[in-house]
């Protein structure tokens, strides 16, 4: 499907639906199956995660790190059912933050809603920050060699500008319109599958330096729980941001059988093209296995510098100039989706100065002081930048936090009898089941998150380029620990000393599947 309007009808159908839940179509719904799922994958993006952490896999676990890949894509998958389930019972602008809203209290609902904002901001710094890793490689291989020259302070300065670049420009077309966003996106997701995939086909067929014995090969290192754990973190940074295509659904049509299908398909399809995309890089590898993992300094041979060892120079370019297009069209995706996440809240009167970040362009139809403050903070944390990873790491840290809040609240409603009504898609009697099963795989994920390691939770001090946050005692806590409590000390003194007494917009659901009575009294939103 594509992103062209529908019918007057289907509009009118799909308008009325959302204002059972108390809402008015401002946004504009134009979104169709393939343009919702588009969007899913391409924040999920295979070749972004990839590009940004598959050293980091390499040199933790060597060929046996692909293992990781299929055991986060399962633990996922299982997430997604239990949220493309409640995506088809509320289809509303904000997925995780909103679900939590309509099945939990206002204080547990309003605490999620913030943890899952600033996930979604540090995923979109990270994203941006991901992009020179595969672009100024391709722009060394059209001649621009001084870009890729000079110390790592020189290159690391090089790569922030590129990433200011890149969110000024995200920004820019995110204030354009959802539709904008969309055409670009539909046709960046047709290359970067054809691209990773074909290209993939041909490093195994003619570039195949490794044998797929690679994959039972660790270099070495002790393949045990320990080591698997720490090699999962970049499978377990590719594989979230599915419920993108909840958080699109005011902009989709016919959202309560789109999205859930959305949602699914998105998992899937990375699973297959970010597998095939793995192992074709893996096998390439040059050389002998130890030499690519302990290259660099130590920090490992990326994607880019294996595409470059295999390829003429020509052909090198084109490869790494399809992976840029595929992140660009990442950070399209992941922020319009953190747009509408702070655009759902803001509505609702649940964050600082909520009346502008609310207001919609009645030209644009789009949110437009909310898309310039979600660009500000994302800039923030490259005020102490120390690489693409460093960023990724608390960014998927809490956006899995986000998660299991979202399945603990998904939970305590189906044991009060939730969904009490019928959606177009249901789990029905394996719902519970699903459900407990998503929390057990989330809650060790966060254990292994939380585990201060050198390779996927380090302090300041034990980062490659020593980041240093000035305050003598925090350089010796693991960034994650810093990150989290940070944010949860300022979220809880913003709600304690003015949101807890604001008047929340109430919360209004159109079945029997009423939240608990966690709001004050207020005007209906959206009349």
């Amino acid at each position: 499907m594509s992103a062209s309007p529908g019918t007057s009808s289907d509009h009118q159908t799909d308008a009325a639906d959302l204002a059972r839940f108390g809402y008015k179509q401002e946004l504009r719904r134009g979104l169709g199956l393939f343009s919702t799922w588009a969007v899913a994958f391409s924040y999920i993006s295979p070749s972004t995660g990839i590009f940004t952490l598959f050293a980091l896999g390499l040199t933790t676990l060597g060929g046996v790190f692909i293992w990781t890949w299929p055991v986060v894509a399962l633990g996922q998958f299982i997430i997604a059912l239990n949220f493309a389930e409640v995506t088809s019972h509320y289809p509303v602008a904000g997925s995780v933050s909103q679900w939590t809203k309509y099945l939990a209290n206002r204080t547990y609902s309003w605490f999620n809603g913030w943890v899952y904002l600033f996930a979604g901001i540090l995923t979109v710094t990270a994203v941006v920050a991901t992009l020179p890793l595969a672009l100024i490689p391709a722009l060394n291989g059209l001649g621009w060699h001084s870009l890729g020259q000079g110390s790592s302070t020189t290159l690391l300065h090089t790569q922030l500008v590129i990433a200011l670049i890149t969110l000024v420009v995200i920004t820019v077309l995110n204030i354009y319109g959802v539709r904008l966003v969309a055409l670009i996106n539909n046709t960046g997701v047709v290359f970067e599958i054809l691209g990773m995939f074909v290209f993939a086909l041909v490093l195994l067929a003619f570039h195949n330096h490794q044998g797929i014995k690679i994959v039972t090969n660790s270099g070495g290192i002790p393949v045990n729980g320990s080591t698997f754990l720490a090699a999962m973190f970049m499978s377990l940074f590719v594989i979230y941001g599915f419920d993108t295509a909840a958080t699109l659904s005011e902009e989709t049509r016919d959202p309560r059988r789109a999205a859930p299908k959305a949602v699914l398909y998105s998992v899937i399809g990375a699973f297959i093209i970010g597998g095939v995309f793995l192992l074709g890089t893996l096998v390439a590898i040059p050389g002998n296995l130890h030499s690519a993992m302990t290259a660099n300094g130590g920090l490992g041979l990326g994607p880019a510098q294996i595409i470059q060892a295999n390829f003429s120079s020509g052909f090198a370019t084109l490869y790494l100039f399809v992976v840029c297009a595929a992140i660009f069209v990442c950070c399209l995706s992941i922020m319009p989706a953190t747009i509408r996440l702070c655009f759902g809240m803001s509505r609702d009167n649940r964050l600082p100065i909520s009346k502008p970040l609310a207001r919609v362009s009645p030209t644009l139809h789009t949110p437009v002081w909310t898309c310039i403050t979600i660009a500000v903070l994302a800039a923030v944390p490259f005020l102490q930048y120390s690489g693409a990873p460093i960023i990724a790491i608390a960014a998927t840290a809490m956006i899995y936090f986000s998660y299991f809040l979202g399945n603990t609240a998904i939970l305590f409603a189906r044991l009060r009898g939730w969904p009490k009504t019928a959606a177009p898609f249901r789990l029905g009697r394996w719902g519970l089941l699903v459900n407990v099963l998503g929390l057990l795989y989330g809650g060790a994920m966060l254990i292994n998150f939380a585990w201060p390691r050198a390779a996927s939770n380090p302090t300041p001090k034990q980062t490659a380029l020593a980041l240093d946050f000035h305050i003598g005692f925090l350089n010796g806590i693991p960034i994650l620990w810093t990150v989290f409590i940070v944010l949860a000390v300022i979220g809880a003194l913003y709600y304690l000393i003015t949101g807890q007494r604001k008047e929340f917009a109430p919360v209004v659901a159109p079945a029997p599947d009423d939240p608990l009575p966690a709001t004050g009294p207020a005007p209906q939103v959206g009349t």
